[in-house]
């Protein structure tokens, strides 16, 4: 089998590139929220009192994030259904005793001041939940369906409710609509309006819905300018919220809601409990933040750094003195096998199989998820027998059975590929605690990238830290975290560009997601493509939203 290693970007005269370059637009688009989104919502404009009850379809991974499939999914007639209980629910939560003085603050009756109560309670509202004011239709028939409702059912709070709930069900929530701007002049016209650049913003930074602050800036036409974009851009980066997102930005590039249904064999390892895969996961994302946002540090320090968030459920799989009951950072000590992000429990275990290790998924992931190369998938007639005798008197370490493995030609043009650098952390087991043997025999811990050669994980971390695909990848996945879009050849001297000012701030995650935020790329669309843009007029609670590629 050819062998095959695409670099999904290719950086074309970075050194002469100092202003951004033009891009051809792209056709506007839908987002579907993901579940973390629309509960974030919820806690924003009801309070975090406010619970979030029902099941969420599953996200679409494309292109290796789960933020570029929001723009490709569809939602199915259960799916829509699943919405409309989970609205309900959240909207009588809201009209209750409990929270109606507090969430509405007026009596939504049937006189003249309750009509302007329930008016007031939905035009506001709708603005926070559609990210951009409601039109003078969409204020009249909320109203009207409250009306009747309420007639119906012998109740102002429950008609209120029911309007509520026809809201939150809209295309216009569940969905990020793009509108491109009307009033802009001829030389800027392909681009978003002031509503879409603030809900593209927060989103991308905060991973939530624009704030006042940010809807009252778009009303006031400041986003409409490079100079507002960028005051509010530093508000939300200086805001404690980007530890939101980023931790969003990290949990979705390392593919680390697999933890939530990863599994392992507990005659195997039986200090794998329930609880561990989800704190490995905060862990990864707590060190991250800390670095990158508390320390601003650089992101390439992150294959190197010796310290780590750590609690009490994770010290024994660490070994390490337990921790408190809360997190903390704690820092290893000079020697300790222990360094860097790819001595965590959760990429060494993510990349493990339920009963053994595997160099071959830890390199994969290395390759594709680290530095956007891809790796062939191997023959379905591929024999794994020797590589999973675990029991084998002769082959007793993962290496031996791998180099028997290797003996056909054909598999050892795809394992060239991943083994080298996975071999490296072949003294972590399966759930990613330290060993120095397996089997009784000692691990062979000797590898490459390329053409360099290390010993261990904090060799292949210092390889990693010094790769320039590295950073390249994260300024790929950022970009298509951030519009959702795949990229290609048209997108790489605008990716160039923002690889270099990424170097030129030391490789400082918060500065990379204000070059992104503030270029005229990350709001460019094509105005001449309307075909979504026709739904955001379309605010009935049953409506049929189709796939955003089908309509087309």
């Amino acid at each position: 089998m050819p062998v095959v290693v695409t670099l999904l970007i290719v950086v074309l005269g970075v050194s002469g590139c100092s202003r951004e370059p033009e891009i051809v637009p792209a056709p506007s688009q839908m987002r579907r929220l993901t579940e973390s989104q629309y509960r974030q919502t919820i806690a924003d404009v009801f309070g975090s009192d406010i619970r979030v009850v029902g099941r969420f379809e599953p996200d679409l991974r494309v292109d290796g994030l789960l933020a570029v499939g929001t723009s490709l999914v569809s939602m199915t007639a259960n799916g829509l259904e699943q919405y409309e209980t989970t609205a309900r629910e959240i909207a009588l939560q809201v009209v209750s005793p409990a929270h109606r003085d507090r969430l509405i603050g007026c009596q939504p009756d049937q006189s003249a001041a309750g009509r302007e109560c329930a008016e007031k309670f939905l035009t506001g509202i709708g603005t926070k939940l559609f990210r951009r004011p409601l039109s003078a239709e969409e204020v009249q028939t909320a109203l009207t369906q409250a009306q009747l409702s309420a007639q119906q059912l012998n109740d102002a709070y429950a008609g209120l409710a029911a309007s509520l709930t026809g809201l939150l069900t809209a295309p216009d929530f569940l969905f990020r609509l793009q509108t491109v701007a009307t009033n802009a002049s001829q030389s800027s016209r392909h681009t978003l309006d002031g509503w879409s650049r603030a809900t593209q913003l927060s989103f991308f930074l905060w991973n939530a819905s624009p704030d006042d602050a940010l809807l009252a800036a778009a009303a006031a036409g400041e986003l409409d300018t490079p100079e507002g974009m960028a005051r509010q851009t530093d508000r939300l980066i200086d805001s404690s919220r980007l530890n939101d997102g980023v931790r969003a930005f990290f949990d979705d590039f390392l593919q680390l809601d697999g933890l939530g249904t990863l599994a392992k064999d507990s005659q195997i390892f039986p200090a794998f409990i329930g609880s561990v895969a989800g704190e490995a996961r905060e862990q990864t994302l707590r060190t991250i933040v800390d670095h990158l946002v508390v320390q601003r540090g650089d992101y390439r320090d992150l294959f190197t750094t010796r310290r780590i968030a750590m609690n009490r459920t994770l010290s024994p799989v660490y070994e390490v003195p337990a921790a408190g009951k809360d997190w903390s950072i704690q820092e290893f000590p000079q020697g300790d096998p222990r360094v860097g992000l790819l001595t965590h429990v959760s990429f060494l275990a993510l990349h493990s199989h339920p009963g053994r290790t595997s160099p071959t998924l830890r390199g994969k992931a290395l390759r594709e998820i680290l530095m956007c190369q891809t790796v062939p998938t191997p023959p379905a007639n591929v024999n794994f027998t020797v590589v999973q005798d675990v029991s084998n008197p002769h082959l007793k370490t993962t290496r031996a059975r791998l180099e028997a493995h290797l003996s056909d030609s054909e598999c050892a043009s795809c394992h060239k590929l991943t083994d080298p650098m996975g071999l490296a952390l072949e003294k972590f087991d399966g759930i990613g605690r330290f060993r120095e043997t397996e089997n009784g025999a000692p691990i062979d811990t000797v590898a490459s990238l390329e053409n360099t050669e290390f010993d261990g994980a904090g060799g292949l971390g210092a390889a990693l830290r010094n790769h320039p695909a590295v950073t390249s990848c994260l300024v790929q996945s950022m970009y298509r975290y951030a519009t959702g879009r795949s990229t290609d050849r048209t997108t790489r001297p605008f990716l160039a560009y923002i690889e270099k000012r990424f170097a030129q701030a030391h490789y400082r995650v918060p500065d990379l997601m204000r070059a992104i935020a503030t270029s005229k790329t990350f709001y460019a669309i094509d105005a001449n493509d309307a075909s979504e843009a026709a739904l955001a007029s379309s605010h009935l609670p049953h409506a049929d939203v189709p796939n955003s590629k089908e309509t087309r």
